[in-house]
């Protein structure tokens, strides 16, 4: 018995959108864009111009809504159908385009992407991040294939709020770490070898590239250094996540954030991306790597990203750490981990971190 592996394809650059006509026509010509307030306000009008003289046609502009729920997914997967829309454009961040993607897969319509910042693989996967109404994780939902193509407006990125790459790069860190710790006792078959091996490209180019992509971002400034920090955070990542097998996608980086945003307000406060690179370090410290730890500090501090809990802001103290601690050992991404990782041994990390 076979199966089937889709990518998503891509166009990157400052004039990406002058390709959307040509390579969206086979699929139709009625588009609905979908995306968040402050993403609308900066690519909609560029997208309806690089459309004009075409045959495709936006009948359609709405604000996703405040969360990738399932509610704002079978709102629009009807909306999309009630206005004839042949397919689905989704354009903004991780929570507006993963909405776009459930709706297009419940509405069975090809899907385009359009990311606004830098901040997640989001445009490239078919995974959406289903949230309840109260903000809190509900489940992970699988579209049957990827977007069918991710259009990167380098001008767009690079105008983005700079604070936004930077949580990108902490968060593609974390799937070089990630990736290699899990996959750590198993003999992966070829997708996923395949998609570790990719996860190298998650690393070594942020550290070539992050710090200057950061100032020219900061300089709404299109350069290679951006590019290359763009397509590490945006299609390194996202092929990663396409081809392994889930269990190999996250491990004890991803499950620090899930610990750490159960504490009050933290959320509100700390970027995933941010949190999860600093889970990299907790995992490294974890598995007494504390040479790549240091290197790997030296580089989150090199673009502004908290190393310790005194930055974040944390008292790192056992019994405030202890429902937090319970949390991350117990997170879905701790179930393939290639050995047992107690609270204690969570904490203690947390501690060889501080004192790194």
């Amino acid at each position: 018995m076979g199966h089937s592996v889709f990518f998503c394809n891509y166009s990157v650059g400052p004039e990406a959108y002058q390709d959307v006509a040509a390579i969206c026509a086979p699929f139709g010509r009625r588009i609905l864009l979908l995306g968040g307030s402050r993403a609308l306000a900066a690519g909609a009008d560029r997208l309806a111009q690089a459309l004009k003289g075409s045959a495709l046609e936006i009948v359609d502009v709405q604000v996703y809504g405040e969360d990738c729920t399932m509610a704002n997914i079978h709102r629009w997967a009807a909306h999309a159908k009630a206005v004839g829309a042949d397919m689905i454009f989704g354009m903004g961040g991780g929570r507006a385009l993963d909405t776009a993607k459930g709706a297009a897969s419940e509405s069975a319509l090809p899907l385009f992407t359009f990311p606004t910042i830098a901040a997640t693989c989001a445009g490239m996967t078919k995974l959406s991040v289903i949230y309840w109404e109260n903000g809190s994780l509900d489940h992970f939902a699988y579209a049957d294939r990827p977007p069918r193509h991710c259009f990167i407006d380098l001008e767009i990125l690079a105008k983005a709020p700079a604070e936004y790459l930077q949580a990108g790069m902490g968060d593609t860190i974390g799937k070089f770490f990630e990736c290699h710790f899990s996959a750590r006792n198993d003999r992966p078959e070829h997708s996923s070898a395949l998609g570790r091996e990719i996860s190298n490209m998650c690393y070594e180019p942020l550290r070539e590239h992050g710090g200057q992509a950061l100032a020219d971002c900061r300089k709404d400034r299109v350069s290679l250094a951006l590019e290359q920090a763009a397509l590490a955070i945006i299609v390194s990542t996202g092929l990663v996540s396409t081809l392994v097998l889930d269990l190999y996608n996250g491990a004890v980086a991803h499950s620090t954030y899930y610990g750490m945003v159960t504490i009050p307000g933290f959320d509100e406060t700390h970027r995933h991306g941010n949190v999860v690179a600093y889970g990299v370090l907790v995992q490294l410290m974890v598995d007494g790597d504390r040479e790549k730890a240091l290197e790997v500090k030296e580089f989150l501090q090199s673009i502004g990203i908290d190393t310790t809990f005194r930055e974040m802001k944390v008292p790192l103290d056992r019994e405030f750490m202890a429902p937090v601690l319970k949390a991350i050992v117990n997170a879905p991404d701790m179930k393939h981990i290639p050995y047992p990782i107690t609270e204690d041994m969570i904490f203690q990390a947390m501690e060889a971190v501080e004192a790194l």
